[in-house]
């Protein structure tokens, strides 16, 4: 889970390459706006960006391909030079292939004296590389000497600025495709593309950087968005303050279900995170094995040892949510208790094993949330792990249609889908530390706690999952490294109450 770095003046609409060319397209056609002045916009913006980075940078290499993407390369080589750098454009394939406004900025920057070397090495002395290759429309494997390239890149000491997307990761799903450059900056065009923000876009993007070249808001309400970023300084405004005549009776009953013998942990943590989040009452159905024995850790939790249905239906009538999964294995107790739940038409979570066992059996129901990690989630699809990694977005959409109600996929950049109708929500925040047990467990507690508090489904999962990584990314200030699920603790319980923070 990478940490990206993101400009503070990023919009927050995602798109499919395939509508930002219409977007290009609505702009050009429709506003009559020239493609030649947007490539120009982009270089400008690009040359800009690349000054404010490295503002000493004296020997500037632009790597370009024979699309508009190299156009854009171009534009930049030429105020590079215009600006006394010493500059030197790769090109990778046949200029000949150079067309249209590529071909006018690659005549402009030779007219000027600008050097165009077919693409071999890297000079060793160069201290920025621009990488102008491929752009967004890319679906291909990368290989042969356009590989070849893309690894000098990488190999390179110097810092790489992307013009649009990293070449060679694929600008919807975030997959690498064969090989990718690794750029320590990138600036995105017109619109942001949603393979940036999850996979390996995090990764290969660097800091990330938006420049909308002057394209008429009209024109953006010619096409909808894809998917939409959300993190939690964009979600906590959903968080009023409560009523000074409160009660806990206002704030939902929630029962967390899990915990075989040996895994008491995973529902432990599942219920104080609910707790922390604000629900008014939490109850445990566990094995009697040490049910008692978690009283004295929270004693604000109500736990039940349970073996058989009849001991459960008097906890579901009290319930207003549960959340089933965290520790609760596939044994034939764990079947019992998951059978019980699907059976009552309370609203659910579902997390871990309560996952697994739902995909030997699987089922449609709306008013659940689905919270399957990658491997949960190929389980789930009955594809492997690299299929849901391949394609995140596609991946959600296809849990989503399957088995109904919201489907998160957590991961780098964690997905929430509530309906074919709706657009994928992104969380931005989290980092690399969450890679650690028991951050599932945590984020189910607190998700259900949400929905317990009388959220609907997707805006609580949406929540949960930005107040969860906001929690971790306060908890990663000391350390990526050695970070617990059990830290996120108090620090979802400072995020929850944004008022008593100024926020």
């Amino acid at each position: 889970m990478k940490t990206m770095k993101l400009n503070e003046s990023l919009p927050e609409g995602l798109y499919r390459a395939e509508q930002v060319r219409e977007l290009d397209r609505i702009a050009i056609e429709e506003f009559g706006i020239p493609g030649l002045a947007l490539m120009e916009s982009a270089g400008v913006a690009s040359y800009r960006l690349l000054r404010e980075k490295w503002p000493e940078a004296q020997d500037v290499t632009v790597i370009c391909g024979t699309g508009n993407n190299g156009g854009d390369g171009f534009v930049v080589a030429r105020l590079a030079l215009k600006d006394g750098a010493a500059v030197r454009v790769l090109q990778l394939g046949s200029p000949d292939r150079l067309a249209g406004d590529a071909r006018h900025n690659a005549d402009a920057y030779m007219a000027l004296g600008g050097e165009v070397i077919p693409f071999q090495s890297v000079p060793e002395q160069t201290e920025v590389l621009v990488d102008g290759v491929f752009g967004t429309g890319l679906e291909r494997e990368v290989t042969g000497a356009w590989a070849d390239a893309i690894t000098a890149i990488n190999e390179h000491w110097a810092p790489v600025l992307a013009l649009d997307v990293p070449s060679g990761l694929h600008s919807d799903s975030g997959k690498i495709l064969g090989t990718a450059v690794k750029a320590d900056a990138t600036i995105s065009f017109i619109g942001l593309k949603q393979g940036m923000f999850t996979g390996d876009g995090p990764e290969q993007c660097g800091e990330l950087h938006f420049d909308d070249l002057a394209v008429p808001s009209g024109v953006y309400s010619k096409q909808g968005v894809s998917a939409s970023r959300i993190s939690w300084t964009t979600m906590s405004g959903h968080l009023a303050p409560r009523s000074r005549t409160a009660h806990k009776g206002d704030y939902g009953h929630l029962l967390v279900i899990g915990g075989a013998p040996g895994f008491s942990g995973a529902v432990s943590m599942t219920a104080e995170a609910a707790a922390r989040s604000g629900a008014g009452l939490v109850s445990i159905a566990t094995s009697p094995a040490h049910a008692a024995q978690m009283n004295m850790l929270r004693p604000e939790l109500m736990c039940h040892g349970v073996t058989a249905s009849s001991e459960l239906l008097p906890l579901l009538e009290r319930a207003s949510v549960v959340a089933i999964g965290p520790g609760i294995g596939t044994s034939k107790w764990a079947l019992m208790l998951l059978g019980c739940v699907l059976d009552s038409k309370l609203p659910l979570v579902l997390d871990a094993d309560a996952l697994n066992l739902l995909a030997f059996d699987p089922m449609q129901r709306e008013n659940w949330i689905l919270t399957p990690h990658p491997g949960e989630a190929a389980r789930l699809l009955g594809c492997a792990t690299a299929e849901i990694q391949a394609d995140r977005f596609q991946s959600v959409r296809k849990l989503q249609l399957k088995y109904g109600g919201v489907a998160v996929l957590k991961g780098a950049g964690t997905l929430i889908q509530a309906g074919m109708e709706c657009a994928t929500a992104l969380c931005t925040d989290g980092n690399p530390g969450m890679a650690s047990g028991g951050m599932g467990d945590v984020l189910t507690g607190v998700i259900a706690s949400l929905v317990a508090q009388g959220h609907d489904l997707e805006l609580a999962a949406s929540m949960g999952v930005c107040i969860h990584a906001a929690a971790a990314d306060i908890a990663a200030k000391s350390g990526e490294r050695g970070l617990l699920a059990g830290d996120l603790m108090p620090l979802i319980r400072e995020l929850i109450n944004p008022e008593a923070n100024g926020c």
